[in-house]
């Protein structure tokens, strides 16, 4: 093969799809739940032979969304319902919310425009719950939010804590409240400047203060082990946020194996899953690199 053919094919199968010029970067945001999707990327990236630069703990959503944007991360763990009602403006039909497939429709047509495509999601939502104490739970006949607003008109006790945006942000407990008849009084609620769900759900668990009630999300792994129940949700009025990897569409071309490679993955997780996972983070104090490891293993899903 003459000097010159024999470089050409050299740049032809270097610049192919499949053969990133650069690492993967990938990105997620604070919490155990975004640490633990964003080593299963960065894990099964690298099982694959690809180079990775893990950048997992960049930030919260607003950080690592203009990352992403500026090029700056190719790939990070987001939810379904923040492409639809976080970085839109779209108008969307309430009836709409509750229905995963049509949330993550909107999630890849909205951003499809940005230059970003959203991969397969789990099969889980860590949406806003209300969580009580198990015990509450049984004497008060509490499983769903339909419950919650019976037992209210009926005088039972009740105090929850919560962050500001829990309370304030109208999809919130504003939109629990509107859907099933109940309003909390003051004295019903306890905010807490930057709380969190484990510090919310951890009042609730103690009853410090009276609390004997805790915002929290879906998948929280903290629920199960502090003995606290999340309510039901059946008039399906908190939006629909399923965990999926979200990828410049650029990258995605330059490597289209990174699609296979992570559907795979968020394919065989769901909320029981996920809970569970986040447990071994939030409770045993695991990192969520060995936690992802240990289940990507598990799984036959990376070596």
């Amino acid at each position: 093969m003459p000097k010159r053919l024999h470089l050409t094919a050299l740049l032809s199968a270097a610049l192919a799809p499949g053969a990133l010029a650069a690492p993967v970067v990938v990105g997620s945001k604070l919490d155990p739940e975004a640490q633990l999707l964003g080593q299963m990327i960065v894990l099964t990236l690298r099982n694959a032979g690809m180079e990775v630069t893990d950048k997992t703990a960049l930030g919260d959503t607003g950080v690592n969304r203009k990352a992403l944007l500026a090029g700056e991360i190719d790939v990070y763990p987001e939810y379904t319902g923040n492409a639809v009602y976080l970085f839109s403006d779209a108008k969307i039909n309430p009836k709409d919310a509750g229905n995963p497939s049509r949330i993550y429709a909107l999630a890849r047509q909205l951003d499809a425009k940005n230059g970003v495509t959203w991969l397969r999601p789990a099969n889980a939502n860590n949406t806003w719950v209300v969580a009580v104490p198990r015990r509450l739970a049984q004497s008060g006949r509490l499983s769903t939010l339909a419950d919650l607003a019976r037992y209210l008109r009926g005088g039972g006790t009740f105090k929850i804590a919560g962050s500001p945006e829990f309370f304030d942000r109208p999809d919130t407990m504003p939109a629990f409240e509107k859907a099933y008849g109940f309003k909390l009084r003051a004295d019903q609620k306890l905010v807490l400047a930057g709380a969190t769900p484990v510090q919310t759900q951890t009042a609730a668990s103690a009853g410090t203060s009276g609390v004997n009630a805790a915002m929290a999300y879906g998948t929280d792994g903290t629920l199960a082990a502090l003995g606290l129940v999340a309510l039901k949700d059946p008039l399906g009025v908190q939006p629909v946020y399923q965990p999926a990897p979200i990828i410049r569409t650029a990258s995605l071309k330059a490597d289209p194996r990174i699609e296979g490679l992570l559907n795979r993955v968020f394919a065989g997780l769901d909320g029981k899953t996920l809970q569970t996972l986040n447990g071994r983070i939030a409770v045993e104090g695991r990192s969520a690199q060995e936690v992802a490891r240990a289940y990507l293993r598990g799984k036959g899903l990376i070596r």
